[in-house]
């Protein structure tokens, strides 16, 4: 701002809102992410636009849009806002006790399986922290969304993260009811799969999965057909459960129901394990004292 605009109270508060509706072209996407009101956005961008005097959105019922002078003042806050943000958490490492929180992208299978069974005395350990976490089958850009990092396969991980393994090789498996197996008959090889009742997997993207199987260096990838098409893996195991057809998920969510003989196997020789999942972030931001005692519980918890 020039002499004419001191800086005043409240006007940090004002540019990060401005900032966060100008990324997300949305006053109740910015709300959700700053856990204000809708209201209290909508006051705040226009008490700045008045005290500037110039329009900084394009607001029609349907959509948000910067102006041109909206756009150049966001590509110079950028860079300003996040300079502030780093000398925060930096002065935040004086701190004894880890506080704030961590932003974490990740499927909700990654959740459940490295996640979840340490939540709870990770959390009761480090009262100060919070865990917001998202779950989405996007594969999304962590550090372009604002998180502070992601868990996925090995194999997705971008290369210019660091990444930490924190789980066993994953497999996935064949299922089905014995049921539908009695009916049906069980797949000798992947192409037999064309001619079964598959039940498919979507990601949040649209993409409808591929199955891919593995034997003796031969690799086979399926689009699979079928009368459901789910985008949730344990609802996936359900309807195997429930006899309606083949599912391909990862081993872990269906081990219970292929003990207790509700599910059984199929093409298990062409399902080899995966290089297991990795809690990964980006190298060139600060690392933030409560993501370094999340990630140090992770590996003290895999040792």
């Amino acid at each position: 701002m020039n002499a004419a605009y001191p800086f005043k109270q409240g006007d940090l508060f004002a540019l990060t809102v401005f900032l966060a509706v100008a990324t997300h072209r949305s006053f109740h996407a910015a709300a959700v992410e700053l856990e204000v009101t809708p209201s209290a956005v909508s006051h705040s961008i226009k008490n700045l636009e008045q005290r500037l005097g110039v329009r900084l959105f394009n607001r029609t019922t349907r959509s948000v849009a910067p102006t041109e002078a909206g756009e150049r003042l966001a590509a110079q806050l950028r860079p300003a806002l996040s300079s502030i943000s780093q000398a925060l958490h930096e002065v935040d490492e004086w701190r004894a006790t880890p506080s704030g929180t961590v932003r974490i992208n990740a499927s909700e299978g990654a959740v459940r399986l490295v996640l979840r069974p340490l939540l709870a005395d990770f959390l009761r350990e480090y009262p100060h922290i919070h865990l917001d976490i998202v779950c989405d089958g996007k594969l999304s850009d962590i550090v372009a969304e604002g998180f502070d990092a992601g868990i996925r396969l090995a194999e997705a991980v971008p290369q210019d993260m660091i990444a930490m393994r924190v789980s066993p090789p994953v497999r996935f498996a064949a299922i089905a009811a014995p049921g539908y197996f009695a009916v049906h008959g069980r797949p000798a090889t992947p192409q037999d799969l064309l001619h079964h009742n598959c039940i498919r997997f979507r990601f949040d993207s649209g993409t409808i999965y591929r199955w891919e199987f593995e034997r003796d260096g031969v690799s086979e990838s399926i689009g699979v057909t079928g009368s459901l098409t789910l985008t949730d893996q344990p609802l996936m195991v359900d309807a195997a459960i429930d006899g309606i057809g083949i599912a391909f998920v990862p081993e872990h969510l269906a081990l219970e129901a292929l003990h207790d003989g509700r599910l059984e196997r199929a093409l298990d020789a062409w399902c080899p394990a995966y290089p297991g999942l990795c809690l990964y972030y980006s190298g060139h931001r600060h690392v933030s004292g409560a993501l370094k005692a999340l990630i140090e519980y992770l590996r003290a918890a895999q040792s």
